[in-house]
C-alpha cells in the first residue's frame, strides 16, 4: 500500500491482467473512473478525498495496454465495461457509479449503456464524441496532431499512427510536472494556471505510469476512439450528466453539446468559462455531488 495524508491507497493486479487502485471504505458504493489518454491509474488525491469523504470508495484502472495492464489488441470502447465488472465484482460489490475524464469519457457512457442494471449514474468531463458523428464537425477547433492521429487510425494506417505515437514517447514518457505545460502546449489560461498547483505535478506522474510498457495503450485507445464504440448512445437508460467547459482546447466544446443532445435526458453542464484541465479541478465537488444525487432518482 501507498499511503497518502488521508486515505490508503490499495494497488492490486485484478484477473484478466487489469492493475487497479482503491482507496475509501470497503463497504462503500464504488465510484469507478476512467482516465483519459494517455492515463492511468495514478490518482489525483483531491479527488479521493472528495469521494472517501462522501462514503465512496474510490476505484481506478490502468486501461488494457497502459501501465501494468496487460494490452489487448483489438479493444473496442464497449469493451471497457467488461472489464469493469469484472473489478466491481471482484471487489465485492453490485451497484457502481461512473466517471470518465477526456478519453475516459466514451468509456464511462459504455459502462452506463451496457451495464444499466448495475451503473447507478454516470458523469464525463471533457469527453470526445465519436468520430465521424452526424452533425458534428468532429475535426474544427482540434489540434494537426489530433487530427492526424484520429485519420490513421480510422484509416488503418497503422504503422503512421505507430510512428506519430512514438515521435512523441520520449517527452512523455518522462514529463516532469514542470514540463508539462510547454509540453501540452496551446492550453488557454484557464488550464495554464489550473496545472501550476498539485495537478501538474498529477498529471505528469499519471502519464509517465501510462507509457510504462510504451505506446501501447494509446496507440489502442486511437484506434478504439476513430472507430464504432460498439454501443448506441441513443439507448442509455441510466442517469447522466455532461460537463463541458467552453475553453477546452483538447477537446472542442461543440463535443459535449452532441453529447448532451444525443442521449434522452442527458443533463447538460456546459460552462464557457472553463478548459479541459480546470473544469475537473474546479468543478469535481459539484460534478461528485450531482453524479450521487442523479444515483437516487
Amino acid at each position: 500500500m501507498a499511503f497518502l495524508s488521508t486515505t490508503f491507497v490499495e494497488r492490486r493486479r485484478i484477473s484478466p491482467g487489469l492493475d487497479v487502485a482503491v482507496a475509501g471504505p470497503r463497504d462503500g458504493v464504488p465510484l469507478v473512473f476512467h482516465h483519459g489518454s494517455p492515463g492511468s491509474l495514478v490518482l489525483f488525491e483531491p479527488f479521493i478525498e472528495a469521494v472517501v469523504g462522501r462514503g465512496l470508495r474510490y476505484v481506478s484502472y490502468s486501461r488494457p495496454g497502459y501501465g501494468n495492464s496487460t494490452r489487448q489488441p483489438g479493444r473496442v470502447v464497449a469493451d471497457c465495461s467488461t472489464d469493469t465488472v469484472n473489478i466491481v465484482n471482484q471487489l465485492g460489490a453490485q451497484r457502481f457509479y461512473v466517471i470518465g475524464w477526456s478519453g475516459g469519457g466514451p468509456h464511462a457512457l459504455a459502462c452506463a449503456v451496457l451495464l444499466p442494471k448495475r451503473v447507478m449514474a454516470a458523469s464525463t468531463i471533457a469527453s470526445p464524441a465519436p468520430y465521424g458523428s452526424k452533425n458534428l464537425n468532429w475535426q474544427a477547433g482540434q489540434s494537426r496532431e489530433t487530427i492526424k492521429k484520429v485519420e490513421a487510425a480510422h484509416a488503418g494506417r497503422t504503422d503512421e499512427l505507430k510512428s506519430l505515437l512514438e515521435r512523441e514517447e520520449p517527452l512523455f514518457a518522462h514529463i516532469t510536472g514542470d514540463q508539462i505545460i510547454a509540453a501540452l502546449g496551446g492550453l488557454p489560461d484557464v488550464d495554464k494556471t489550473a496545472l501550476t498547483g498539485q495537478l501538474g505535478a498529477f498529471l505528469a506522474g499519471n502519464i509517465r505510469e501510462a507509457y510504462r510498457n510504451g505506446i501501447w495503450g494509446l496507440f489502442d485507445d486511437n484506434i478504439a476512439f476513430a472507430n464504432d464504440w460498439g454501443y448506441n448512445l441513443g439507448l442509455i437508460d441510466v442517469p447522466v450528466a455532461v460537463w463541458q467547459g467552453g475553453k477546452d482546447r483538447m477537446v472542442p466544446f461543440a463535443h459535449g453539446k452532441w453529447l448532451a443532445n444525443k442521449m434522452p435526458n442527458a443533463q447538460a453542464h456546459l460552462l464557457p468559462g472553463e478548459g479541459h484541465l480546470s473544469l475537473a479541478v474546479g468543478h469535481f465537488d459539484e460534478i461528485l455531488d450531482n453524479l450521487i444525487a442523479n444515483g437516487k432518482r
